[in-house]
């Protein structure tokens, strides 16, 4: 059995094998160059030559793929990242088809057509709010996003002052605003004020007068959308005031009726 110093004697040969594998002078050796004659030009022309025999169509499909997925940590928006992505995939699938590597081929493959879905969602939902703003205001294209609920006569969905953290659009039956007592039909958007309010509450009670189903999507899915895409954070900064605007409308015509109730109330009187 080997002593104590025998033993410090093969780790001190082993830490040196170790360190002279490591030497400027072994890798210089292993890449074809004399230690003792070494010059720039040398190494220079000796680094081309590497990287000229490794140049093959497969790596070379590899490293355009590795641009597109740098240009996705560059990108800030989602449509242009998914296409850099697609694009992405595409060439690394391509690399590993030609490589031999299955694994890789597989795997890029997959992700090519979800990335591709996602785009294409992403795009529907830019090109359905830009027509919502142009007439369009049920917002139906958000269902993709939203998740069912159902309601049954009499149930209270929200009251007035409640703490507001989703909007909600009607598929079936019928509800009511009650402090304004206007009916919402199938296809109305509810809760959308309390997204843009600071103290985030709800503005007005709303109860279920018809057994009826909602879709909800949480504020901060809808704020992820938002961000992901600008463009669409726009249309729904547009499709928000649209419905203020309504409201607004709604409540100055309510005003005007009760003004004119008024003062044919006083002409009868008078009279």
């Amino acid at each position: 059995m080997p002593s104590g110093a025998d033993l410090s004697t093969i780790l001190n040969r082993i830490l040196d094998a170790a360190a002279d594998n490591f030497r400027i002078a072994k890798i210089l050796i292993q890449m074809g160059l004399d230690p003792d004659n070494i010059t720039y030009d040398a190494l220079f022309n000796r680094l081309l030559e590497i990287v000229l025999a490794n140049i093959t169509l497969a790596n070379l499909l590899g490293l355009i793929g590795a641009i597109f997925f740098v240009a996705t940590l560059l990108t800030q928006t989602m449509v242009p990242l998914r296409i850099a992505n697609m694009f992405g995939c595409a060439f690394i699938a391509a690399y590993g088809a030609l490589a031999g590597n299955v694994a890789t081929f597989l795997l890029y493959l997959l992700l090519l057509p979800i990335n591709a879905i996602r785009l294409r969602q992403m795009l529907n939902l830019v090109k359905k709010a830009r027509s919502a703003t142009q007439g369009d205001t049920s917002m139906e294209w958000l269902k993709p996003f939203m998740t069912e609920r159902k309601y049954r006569k009499g149930d209270v969905l929200f009251r007035k002052g409640d703490k507001a953290d989703e909007m909600l659009l009607t598929v079936t039956g019928k509800f009511l605003v009650t402090e304004i007592g206007v009916e919402l039909p199938p296809g109305r958007l509810m809760g959308e004020l309390g997204f843009l309010t600071p103290n985030k509450q709800r503005t007005a009670t709303v109860e279920c007068i018809e057994d009826g189903q909602v879709l909800t999507i949480t504020y901060e899915k809808l704020l992820e959308i938002y961000f992901q895409n600008p463009q669409f954070g726009y249309y729904v900064l547009v499709l928000t005031s649209q419905r203020l605007l309504e409201n607004i409308s709604r409540l100055e015509g309510i005003i005007a009726q009760e003004k004119t109730a008024r003062q044919t109330l006083a002409t009868d009187d008078i009279a």
